[in-house]
């Protein structure tokens, strides 16, 4: 049996609890890093919050609890935030963790201040890469907010000619069939477009216009090529590991009843616009066909959440289809074709153009479920420091939306004892295939000192998973417990 991603979908009912971190800039450029959801939730006269649009503004759902332990705010003395690092410490402090026999003979991290100077400490070097495993979406959702910015929406139409109509995908990574209740459900941040709603708006405009019935074609050619990745284990998709990436689907590829995917995305897409159709009034003849859309205005359109939104929800979740979908949208973005090859090669060429070292790194995909993708670990820290630079707010959203240790996304139950304790210090996407493990993150230790890290193991032994990923977990964990100053 082929490697599995464990990160999809891990800690979700309670991990995509959006909570915010608002980096700050103090002292002539620190990067410090201060929570503001504890206050919400203590704020008994804080007005009535929306979900959709500040998920964090909402009590907490049932059986989360606040964490005990947090990075403190950014009110600490200008002196001990810019207190330079001892590197011994550093290596001490890791030093019985990456140690450990448990996580195989290939080892390779790195850390630094998140906001620039050399590293105080790495462990590898030279050309020696490692299998990042779902530490990739770091690299791919930077990537995509460089190209198309934190506002960018993407948009589903319909185009009508004659009494042809056409669905035309835009390549929304969340496109539902129907419209979900937020209320209360802030771990279904953010808000979807939806099928249903284009129906109905669609069914109102055909009216307008005197057709009462519609043939119905749909056109998902905004992304090229082969919509299952050549670099991906043969059963991925047979199996349901991951959905073939097309520029319209519902539901990520999921099955109606969400217990599967299906293997014509676009297929199901367009079966579910026309019931949705159906339902508004309109009279759908025969099936759904595939066909290029006719070149006129939009009849009607939905559109995504903003990107920055997404992005969040990618690295929160570590959501493998939307990854794919992201990876597509930035070689389009780049003048490509929206292939698999246009889209990595446009990852690299703007982020080398942006600074980040690259070194031997190689992506084959942009959600991290390739075992043949390489990273340097001075090419994730480097897109970290570029994501948390002052020069690029909007790259913001990367570093917000990292997993928070013990309380949110693929970090919900990790780190969640100790010591050392990471509880709500450590900010991390992780990364799990079989026989491989890594976290790429920040750490906030006790004075405030932000700590940008990268651990990686990827020849772990069948047996040795979960001791493997305690180790690198504690490893994490101690950073944020360290007094790390000179």
């Amino acid at each position: 049996m082929a490697a599995r991603d464990a990160d999809h979908g891990s800690g979700a009912v309670r991990g995509t609890l959006a909570l915010v971190l608002v980096l700050a800039l103090v002292a002539g450029g620190v990067a410090v890093w201060h929570y503001d959801l504890l206050d919400r939730w203590l704020d008994d006269a804080a007005a009535p919050a929306d979900p959709s649009t500040d998920p964090v503004a909402v009590a907490p759902p049932p059986g989360v609890e606040v964490p005990e332990v947090v990075a403190p705010p950014a009110v600490a003395a200008a002196a001990s935030l810019t207190r330079p690092v001892a590197a011994g410490v550093v290596r001490r402090t890791l030093r019985p963790y990456l140690r450990d026999v448990d996580l195989g003979d290939h080892v390779l991290a790195e850390v630094a201040p998140l906001e620039g100077g050399p590293a105080v400490f790495t462990r590898g070097g030279g050309a020696d890469t490692a299998t990042p495993a779902s530490t990739t979406k770091v690299v791919t959702t930077t990537a995509a907010l460089l190209a198309l910015g934190p506002d960018h929406v993407f948009t589903t139409e319909t185009r009508l000619a004659g009494r042809r109509l056409s669905l035309v995908g835009g390549g929304d990574p969340l496109l539902e069939r129907a419209p979900r209740d937020l209320a209360g459900r802030p771990w279904a941040y953010p808000a979807r477009a939806d099928l249903a709603a284009l129906a109905t708006e669609t069914a109102a405009a055909l009216a307008a216009a005197g057709v009462p019935r519609v043939r119905l074609s749909y056109d998902d050619s905004l992304f090229a090529g082969d919509g299952v990745n050549p670099a991906w284990e043969p059963d991925y998709v047979p199996d349901g590991v991951v959905s073939p990436t097309t520029a319209l689907w519902v539901d990520e590829g999921r099955s109606p009843s969400g217990a599967g995917r299906v293997a014509d995305p676009s297929a199901e897409a367009a079966a579910a616009f026309a019931a949705a159709l159906a339902t508004a009034g309109v009279r759908v003849v025969g099936e759904p066909t595939a066909a290029p859309a006719p070149d006129v205005e939009p009849l009607a359109a939905v559109d995504s959440a903003p990107l920055s939104q997404i992005v969040s929800r990618i690295l929160d979740v570590s959501d493998n289809e939307a990854s794919e979908v992201l990876l597509r949208h930035v070689g389009l973005a780049a003048g490509g074709d929206g292939s698999i090859t246009a889209g990595s090669n446009a990852v690299r060429r703007s982020l080398t153009d942006a600074g980040v070292p690259w070194g031997d790194s190689v992506f084959h995909d942009g959600s991290g479920l390739s075992r043949r993708n390489r990273a340097d670990p001075s090419t994730l820290l480097g897109v970290l420091r570029l994501a948390a630079s002052p020069d690029h707010p909007d790259l913001r959203a990367v570093v917000t939306g990292l997993p928070v240790a013990a309380f949110t996304g693929s970090l919900t139950n990790r780190m969640d004892a100790g010591p050392p304790a990471g509880r709500g210090r450590v900010h991390a996407k992780t990364g799990t295939l079989t026989g491989v493990r890594s976290l790429a993150g920040i750490a906030t230790t006790p004075d405030g000192t932000v700590l940008a890290f990268v651990l990686m193991a990827d020849r772990i032994a069948g047996d040795l998973q979960v001791q493997a990923q305690t180790d690198l977990d504690s490893a994490a964990a101690a950073l944020g417990a360290c007094d790390c100053g000179r």
